[in-house]
């Protein structure tokens, strides 16, 4: 396809392209579907079922870790390796996006080359600073590198039919989340087969999806020769009222996914099938991630963030009421269901707010790396409170807390939008 023309439009123009004509989103015309477009979608799925399926995997690391090679630190230490990594991934979109809006996808294959080389390195370590370094920064600066045009070239091909595309491209991130899980958890626990082979195994894994799915990523519009930051979008209230009710939501969010299968051994379910609710928690979110976002286009994005943040924190503080099996998993999959759509509403509502579509990577990465702050301090910060009440009640509150909260902030970001409480937006 190629590059549609810029068209010129009287109105307001971003102070960091000054010289900049620009369209608003709704004037803009959107393919809003075809092979290339629904290729971006896939692609961009691909390289989620690589990154964010891999570390929403780290439930499984932690719970091994803690038995074997770092049975000496505190569960609130190995937590940090996952909330590295997850904070580097959303973090690095803060590079990668400005990145693909001024060079296009190009950038996606040396990020590529690195995050793979890091699984590598990580199937070889042996201390906690190792995997610090490896799995936590060097893993998760590379996954948001290469995630960044995955998602930013999918929000450059859809708008009314954004959330569905989005949902549909981080429902790779659930996928990976449930086969990653199974694969380490087989392979954990096959005595012919060691650790370095196993991470080794999962890294052959993901260079056959990632290299067809890097080829489908493309970017529809010309590169933008301004700014490389857009930092003029911190003036903007509706963008921050969004980074702050994110950031809250994603404080608490990713808890659970880290302990659960913790929780589950401290309630005396068996390691084997404890591994496993990582696989159905992300199973489950696979269509948190597709039937909201597809709703979200019908009756708002924003209004659907809200009733996923509030109905996420809610069940969040019932976590400890589960201590059957039963019920651990039947938790385990309904919370999975909420919280996997935040992911991927929250990427579908920043990318609705530049007011040019070339912008969209700039604007998701900046937001992202603030984002990505509350993924860093969630986990380990439980993992300090498990470790001196030597239970999960405090973690439950906490959590559930922090996207409740999240979710009822939205409503601010409602108030900035201008259109009413109401509104569809």
């Amino acid at each position: 396809m190629a590059d549609e023309p810029e068209v010129e439009t009287k109105g307001p123009v971003h102070e960091d392209s000054p010289d900049r004509s620009i369209k608003s989103q709704d004037q803009h015309e959107f393919p809003e579907g075809g092979a290339r477009a629904w290729g971006a979608a896939l692609g961009c799925a691909g390289i989620m079922f690589c990154t964010f399926g891999f570390a929403n995997s780290f439930g499984v690391f932690q719970e091994y870790y803690q038995s074997h090679q770092l049975h000496d630190s505190t569960p609130s230490a190995i937590a940090w390796i996952g909330s590295l990594q997850v904070f580097f991934l959303l973090g690095g979109n803060c590079f990668g996006g400005p990145l693909f809006d001024r060079y296009g996808a190009k950038i996606i294959w040396p990020s590529s080359a690195l995050y793979i080389f890091s699984i590598f390195i990580t199937s070889a370590c042996k201390e906690l600073y190792e995997f610090i370094l490896a799995q936590g920064v060097l893993a998760g600066i590379a996954m948001g590198m290469a995630m960044a045009p995955g998602v930013a070239s999918t929000g450059q091909y859809f708008n009314k039919k954004r959330g569905a595309a989005m949902g549909i491209a981080v429902a790779g991130s659930s996928l990976g989340g449930v086969i990653f899980p199974i694969a380490l958890n087989k392979m954990l626990n096959n005595p012919n087969l060691s650790f370095g082979w196993t991470v080794r195994i999962i890294g052959f894994i993901i260079v056959a999806v990632m290299v067809p799915s890097a080829l489908a990523i493309r970017a529809r519009l010309p590169p933008r020769k301004e700014r490389f930051f857009l930092l003029g979008a911190f003036k903007e209230p509706q963008y921050v009222a969004l980074i702050f009710a994110v950031w809250l939501s994603i404080l608490g969010v990713f808890v659970p996914i880290f302990y659960i299968p913790s929780y589950a051994v401290s309630q005396g379910m068996g390691t084997e099938l404890a591994f496993y609710l990582t696989a159905i928690l992300n199973a489950a979110s696979f269509f948190g991630r597709v039937i909201p976002g597809i709703t979200a286009d019908k009756v708002g994005r924003l209004n659907m963030l809200f009733f996923m943040a509030v109905s996420t924190g809610i069940l969040a503080m019932c976590w400890q009421r589960a201590t059957s099996n039963a019920a651990i998993i039947v938790f385990s999959a309904i919370y999975g269901f909420t919280s996997g759509s935040i992911v991927s509403l929250m990427t579908a509502c920043f990318t609705q707010i530049p007011k040019h579509p070339g912008d969209i990577g700039t604007y998701l990465g900046q937001a992202l790396l603030v984002v990505a702050t509350g993924a860093l301090i969630g986990p380990p910060v439980s993992g300090a409170l498990v470790n001196h009440y030597h239970g999960f009640s405090e973690v439950s509150f906490f959590c559930g807390a922090m996207s409740l909260a999240g979710g009822l902030s939205v409503i601010i970001v409602k108030y900035t939008a201008g259109k009413g409480l109401l509104a569809k937006t």
